[in-house]
């Protein structure tokens, strides 16, 4: 889409997603206002000091209006909400996108809303983001070269489709399209998963009697793995809830991996324990390459 421009941009959910999507798209000039829509005013105050948009407001309803672009990035646990008071005012033509980590859960809220999945919806998540939250953590290079994954449904209008298509790739982005349930399979896994087992690694050591003796002395390895427990609580939380059947699979799985490592571990099963560990190396020296 040659000279793609946005004329006007309404992101619900100011944060460092949202937030990386408005100066991403300011910064290649490809979007003439952008409008903020929040709850917290400050929030937003700090939002248009720092150039991430032009204007603000805290009423859906107004800021929808004359709107080409409505992008979603609130937590999932908001979405419902935010899609009832969208269902009766964005415009026919504006198209609906936004950057839930759940994708089926996304999809069902916009029916139940909508009472139809309307034809300028495009469901979408960029595997992007840091453990900082805030629209300080926005900047326009968040999505340089990292993949946005797309979900669009029968009912898709190409039209649409290619609009968010092109947004993102202004952004920098690589795209990559699948089915909605394959997603939340996928990052069940490689994203989900790991975010639990980071939370849960920190918990525990936090709770255990020599904890602050066991914080004062971890290494770069525990700061490493843990990094991601230092997210946003509540938008994992939402995220738990929204892919809770997918997450438990992928955590009953690891569960039995990790019953059999604590065996191994115990009877000093050195062949089971090296096997492992090669194995484990080998993948992520491949990912890394």
């Amino acid at each position: 889409m040659a000279g793609f421009k946005i004329n006007k941009l309404c992101v619900i959910g100011i944060g460092s997603i949202g937030g990386s999507v408005a100066c991403a798209l300011r910064a290649a000039g490809s979007v003439k206002t952008i409008i903020g829509v929040g709850r917290n005013i400050e929030n937003l105050k700090r939002a248009k000091s720092l150039n991430v948009i032009d204007d603000y407001t805290t009423d859906i309803k107004l800021a929808v209006a004359d709107s080409d672009v409505v992008l979603i990035a609130t937590p999932l646990g908001a979405m419902q909400d935010v899609l009832t008071q969208l269902a009766s005012s964005i415009p026919d033509r504006c198209v609906l996108t936004d950057v839930g980590s759940a994708k089926q859960h996304v999809i069902d809220a916009v029916k139940n809303a909508f009472g139809e999945l309307p034809k300028n919806f495009v469901p979408g998540h960029p595997i992007a983001g840091t453990e900082k939250s805030g629209v300080e953590a926005a900047y326009a290079e968040l999505f340089k070269e990292r993949r946005v994954i797309l979900t669009p449904l029968p009912e898709t209008d190409k039209a649409a489709l290619e609009t968010v298509r092109q947004m993102w790739l202004t952004s920098g982005a690589e795209l990559v399209e699948m089915q909605a349930k394959h997603h939340d399979e996928v990052l069940a896994d490689t994203s989900h998963l790991p975010h639990m087992l980071a939370y849960a690694l920190v918990d525990t050591l936090a709770r255990m009697d020599d904890s602050r003796e066991i914080f004062e002395f971890a290494a770069g390895g525990f700061r490493d793995f843990t990094r991601i427990a230092s997210s946003d609580p509540q938008m994992w939380h939402d995220i738990c809830i929204a892919n809770r059947e997918q997450l438990a699979n992928a955590l009953h799985a690891f569960n039995a991996d990790l019953q059999r490592l604590t065996k191994a571990v115990e009877e000093g099963d050195s062949d089971f324990l090296k096997e492992t560990f090669t194995r484990a190396k080998k993948a992520r020296d491949q990912f890394c390459g």
